[in-house]
């Protein structure tokens, strides 16, 4: 009896038909394996991943496999999106068994749920032996299984623990970040280290701030540079936008095809701040681009974000993407299909699979002559329209709150920075206005549907799928994101009911997720008890909670003026300050909040009747340093304390700005606003 048909994960519904008996996570999976005295196989994927499409056809499919694993064990499917402490124990006991992780994840538990071997794929002929040989280790050799089993957790234990050194994070070592940043640049390609190669947006974004505050060239060219290269390669969607998850080589040309939203939330920070900093035409349009994919793509009307595309389609990866120049010649015509495969570099031999090549762009077309820039977006144009007639990847429905977070937060920040840069005058001022509209409502309806569906008597939950909430409690990270992205709705909107709900979930956190030594575990004092209490300080392919909640903390302090949660973030920073010296390509995110805090960060208040087209409004974002807050409106707006007690002065519209709560005095003009906040 297959038990995952009502779950309300994608990628457990996968393999809701399987002939493996499975279960959901949960108390009765392990009281069944203890009923039977069986151990439990853990398999842990989510609904993108490729590899975990292959095993699950490969073996979860196959009927042999499923009477194995049934005679032999009590199986239990996890989303580790879902369920991201599940996955940040095992994948920490996977870590330490092989050297390595990854997903699929596959480990053998005992009915009290200690792993004793753990791995990631295995071929069916690999997995098949391996069934054999764990249920016969259990059966003649229990007490060698138990004693691998002790020792595994001693050991994820002591990697999940809290308590080690501490010191604040100074501007020395955030210049040492950015140091051994620079060290590790791949001056050739853009990034950092070699194949496979990940978009290192946290890093991004800490080496801007670093540029703001420093002045450091070198910050900002390793940023402009990664951001170009990543953006004219394969793994940016030249029709669409929107990024891949990662590069399968060094220089960005083949991707792995899955399309995460944490990513895509992450990279439009980058390239709007970019675009801010700079004024560059190619972070505007990618920023644009990415904003566009994530309202188009991935929002859920009523909803929030959904959590993916998957890598694959109908089994086959690239089968959206790729192209031979045959059919850019079907779908151009002679003379364009020739120009579109010089411009995008598609060959005869190929870049990717049997003579297909991915879209990447071979030259420059921001700076390009507005023929040239005509051209290139009819052909994008009519090559999307037959790109939409193949078939298109799956996509993974389930709303999680930590990413919706993330989303919402890079999208107030992108309509900020195009508001600055409106102008009737650009070439496609009609396609940038499109965006910031349908931006803009995805936005508010992820911020209303996280409000209403995810929190649920004051705590969050993780995950929703079809406006129904799930039972996995939220994370740390769900509850530093939510908070961040809250924040950014109050600064964006002037409404006083976002900062309420900031400070609430940032007041769980605090009582529910702080450690002794100032930091936070990943789940609360209340949550299930797992192997190991999970509470990893490192950043990885998004925030790690710490970062998260830090983040959340910092914002909501500079808004509010209060102090406590000042000092609480200081004091989780602490914590991570010793690992940012000594891997800064790990704590991206905390580093970009560290520099946020060295900042100040400036609180800028600007009391007006026009919130959105104030030249005192434009100056303040346009000028605002690391990190720094804003809020525009009317003074002693209601729920908007920066804007208490600020008058107009003379009549006319006023900014205030302050950092570190220490005010300056009040100015009227921009010049003198810049002045300031140089």
């Amino acid at each position: 009896m297959n038990r995952l048909a009502d779950a309300t994960s994608p990628y457990l519904l996968q393999h809701a038909d399987n002939p493996v008996d499975w279960w959901p996570w949960g108390a009765e999976a392990f009281a069944e394996a203890k009923r039977r005295d069986v151990p439990v196989l853990i398999s842990v994927g989510y609904a993108a991943c490729h590899w975990c499409h292959v095993m699950a056809h490969e073996s979860f499919e196959n009927e042999q496999v499923g009477a194995l694993v049934n005679d032999d064990f009590v199986a239990i499917k996890v989303d580790r999106e879902e369920r991201p402490d599940v996955d940040a124990v095992y994948m920490t006991a996977t870590q330490a068994m092989t050297g390595q992780g990854g997903w699929p994840m596959t480990v053998f538990a005992t009915p009290d749920g200690t792993p004793f071997f753990c791995g990631t794929y295995f071929p069916r002929a690999n997995f098949v032996r391996l069934l054999e040989s764990v249920a016969t280790a259990w059966r003649d050799q229990r007490e060698a299984v138990l004693r691998q089993g002790a020792a595994v957790v001693e050991a994820i234990s002591g990697a999940q623990a809290v308590g080690g050194p501490t010191a604040p994070l100074t501007a020395e070592l955030l210049d040492s970040a950015a140091d051994q940043l620079s060290r590790e640049y791949d001056a050739t390609n853009g990034g950092f280290g070699g194949a496979p190669k990940f978009p290192p947006h946290m890093n991004l974004l800490f080496l801007l701030r670093h540029h703001q505050r420093t002045g450091s060239a070198r910050s900002l060219e390793i940023a402009r540079h990664t951001a170009e290269a990543m953006a004219r390669g394969g793994i940016h969607d030249q029709l669409a936008g929107g990024f891949a998850r990662y590069s399968v080589d060094a220089h960005w040309t083949v991707p792995h095809f899955e399309k995460m939203l944490y990513d895509n939330a992450l990279l439009l920070r980058c390239y709007a701040q970019l675009w801010r900093l700079t004024g560059d035409p190619m972070a505007r349009r990618v920023a644009r681009d990415t904003a566009r994919f994530l309202a188009d793509e991935l929002h859920r009307p009523g909803e929030g974000f959904a959590s993916a595309l998957d890598a694959d389609t109908e089994g086959v990866e690239g089968l959206t993407y790729a192209w031979t120049p045959a059919q850019l010649v079907e779908a151009l015509g002679e003379e364009d299909g020739r120009w579109a495969a010089d411009l995008f570099e598609v060959t005869e031999a190929g870049t990717f699979e049997h003579g297909t090549s991915v879209l990447r762009l071979a030259r420059d077309v921001d700076d390009a002559d507005p023929e040239i820039r005509g051209r290139w977006r009819d052909v994008v144009g009519r090559l999307l329209v037959a790109r939409d007639t193949r078939p298109q990847p799956a996509r993974d429905d389930k709303v999680v709150a930590a990413w919706n977070g993330l989303a919402i937060t890079a999208i107030a920040e992108f309509l900020r920075v195009a508001a600055l840069y409106a102008s009737p005058d650009d070439e496609d001022a009609n396609l940038m206005e499109g965006v910031t509209i349908v931006a803009d409502g995805a936005m508010r309806d992820a911020a209303e549907h996280l409000a209403a569906v995810h929190i649920v008597d004051g705590r969050l939950r993780r995950a929703s799928r079809d406006k129904v909430v799930g039972e996995p409690a939220g994370v740390l990270e769900d509850y530093g994101c939510v908070a961040e992205a809250f924040c950014a709705m109050h600064q964006l909107t002037g409404e006083g009911r976002w900062l309420e709900l900031a400070g609430g979930l940032l007041d769980v956190a605090l009582a529910r997720f702080a450690a002794p030594d100032g930091g936070f575990y990943d789940t609360a004092d209340d949550a299930e008890q797992l192997v190991a209490r999970p509470a990893d300080p490192t950043d990885n392919a998004t925030p790690s909670g710490r970062s998260a909640i830090v983040a959340g903390l910092v914002a909501y302090a500079a808004l509010t003026g209060e102090n406590r949660y000042r000092e609480a973030a200081e004091a989780a920073l602490a914590t991570v300050a010793p690992i940012v010296g000594r891997h800064a390509r790990f704590t991206g995110y905390a580093a970009t909040v560290g520099e946020a805090l060295l900042s100040g960060p400036y609180e800028i208040a600007v009391a007006t009747d026009d919130a959105v087209g104030d030249p005192l409004v434009a100056a303040a974002v346009r000028h605002a340093p690391p990190g720094a807050v804003v809020v525009a409106g009317r003074p002693d707006q209601p729920g908007v304390p920066l804007l208490a007690d600020r008058p107009l002065v003379d009549g006319r519209p006023t900014a205030y700005v302050c950092r570190g709560f220490v005010c300056q005095r009040p100015v009227t003009s921009v010049d003198d606003l810049v002045a300031q906040l140089g």
